[in-house]
């Protein structure tokens, strides 16, 4: 007997409705009692074994690879859905998120383009972004991976803005002379690695002193652009940042744009968790200027929670990105009517033609909570972040390295009298190792001036001042344990 039915598609559907409510009751009770766990436990040798087994060649039953899932996966997470997580800068996500997410699965949209109506899902989320950040009616934008593909397509964008329609065509190696970027010193890394990867090379970009509050030096700044233009360079990009990776510093995004301005600079802003601070009535006076940006880079997936991966270009011209990218050969011509209407299409804004369905993730979390729940959770955080320092201010085996601008706290644990810079460092080293190890916080490391600094970034909207005071209380333990070591 045949059948026409596909082996990809569920002999019994009501099967599949079965192995899918599983799989969600495993992944809700996962985020239900996840705090109740160690924040984070190293991999067992045994399960990096089972993942160096060959290729399939048969396939394998769902509640088996749920099963491997849950014993074998969630079992041994990042971490950054508990509540006393505060490495780098993560989101933390929501219970809810994995109904977009199924949702999602279902359509397997490709957004390059054409005429659907996930096309206006997007097209509602780069609304709604020109709203938030008071970007005029030309501003457009795409939804992408995360900030660093963002610094990417807006460099590409300023290069084209700058130097002519003609550089996609003959080059770099085409131009004149040099072109340079100006960003801090503690700007993130996936500027120069931008500038990397166009071809301009990392030196193109100048890093900018900064101030004793890890601010850009505006002085400074001035100093270098006239510098350059002397030596016969071409400046051309200003990037601010709305939240240093560091400390959650941000530059004086005012000024930086008044000094684009004055100098025909294009003013990129690195936004990539800070820049969602206009979302709180009580942060967004810290981020003015922010709407001044000719462009503006940043994440969902940090402080708005959103699911991995979800970013967002905004440009003030939404052209300026489009004469950067389109391009419409004959297997993608442009109709009027049909499937292939829908015109503009997203690939004409970026690199890629095959797109996930990011913005349904991104609409769902803005339309599931609004913007009022999700700027509050932010402002929470801060505070969060004003009591830490507090406890370490006052605690006196601690010292703070840097000022609380945001969400994050550097502080470390003071070492023994009279102990060198180098054992000082390996005290703190240790402190967040163990902290790590034995599953009680997971804070990160970072330098700031020379000194190994514990970095805590408070963007998870589950920790509250009892999981800080504990940390405070287990730094303090853990430095007296291994200080007298």
């Amino acid at each position: 007997m045949t059948t026409d039915r596909s082996p990809l598609e569920p002999a019994d559907w009501d099967t599949l409705r079965r192995d899918a409510a599983a799989a969600l009751e495993a992944a809700i009770s996962h985020l239900e009692h996840r705090g109740a766990r160690p924040v984070w436990r190293p991999v067992p040798e045994t399960v990096k074994a089972a993942f160096r087994e060959p290729a399939p060649r048969g396939g394998a039953d769902p509640a088996a690879l749920l099963a491997r899932f849950t014993g074998e996966i969630a079992a041994y997470d990042l971490g950054n859905t508990h509540p006393r997580f505060y490495g780098w800068v993560h989101g933390a996500g929501t219970p809810e998120a994995v109904i977009p997410a199924m949702l999602e699965a279902a359509l397997n949209a490709n957004l390059g383009g054409r005429e659907h109506a996930a096309v206006y899902v997007e097209r509602q989320v780069i609304a709604w972004c020109r709203e938030i950040f008071g970007f005029p009616e030309g501003a457009g934008g795409l939804v992408v991976s995360g900030t660093s593909m963002a610094t990417v397509l807006a460099m590409k964008a300023a290069l084209a803005r700058r130097f002519g329609a003609a550089i996609r065509d003959e080059g770099v190696a085409a131009l004149p002379a040099r072109p340079i970027a100006y960003a801090s010193a503690e700007a993130h890394s996936c500027i120069a690695k931008a500038f990397d990867l166009l071809g301009l090379g990392r030196a193109a970009v100048r890093r900018v002193p900064v101030d004793a509050a890890f601010r850009m030096d505006t002085a400074a700044l001035r100093a270098l652009i006239a510098e350059d233009r002397a030596a016969g360079r071409l400046p051309f990009v200003l990037v601010g940042t709305a939240g240093t990776v560091n400390q959650g510093a941000i530059d004086p995004l005012d000024e930086l744009a008044g000094i684009a301005a004055a100098e025909g600079l294009w003013y990129h802003v690195d936004g990539a968790f800070g820049a969602l601070a206009v979302l709180s009535p009580d942060l967004a006076p810290r981020v003015a200027g922010i709407e001044g940006a000719d462009s503006l880079a940043f994440d969902f997936h940090k402080w708005l929670h959103v699911t991995y991966d979800a970013g967002f270009i905004l440009m003030r011209d939404e052209s300026a990105l489009r004469a950067a990218f389109s391009e419409r050969p004959d297997y993608l011509a442009a109709a009027e009517r049909g499937l292939a209407a829908g015109n503009p299409w997203f690939t004409e804004y970026g690199p890629e033609l095959s797109r996930g369905f990011r913005a349904l993730k991104v609409w769902y979390q803005l339309r599931r909570f609004g913007l009022d729940a999700l700027g509050a959770a932010m402002a929470g955080n801060c505070r969060l972040a004003c009591h830490l320092a507090a406890r370490v201010d006052a605690h006196p085996a601690l010292e703070r390295l840097a000022p609380v601008a945001l969400d994050i706290v550097c502080f470390r644990a003071l070492p023994p009298a009279g102990g060198a810079q180098d054992a000082a460092d390996a005290l703190n080293e240790a402190i967040v190792i163990a902290l790590q190890e034995r599953g009680l916080a997971a804070p990160s490391t970072t330098r700031l001036g020379g000194r190994l600094a514990i970095r805590v970034n408070l963007s998870n909207h589950r920790t509250t001042e009892a999981d800080l005071d504990a940390l405070v209380d287990d730094t303090a333990r853990l430095a007296a344990e291994f200080g007298a070591g």
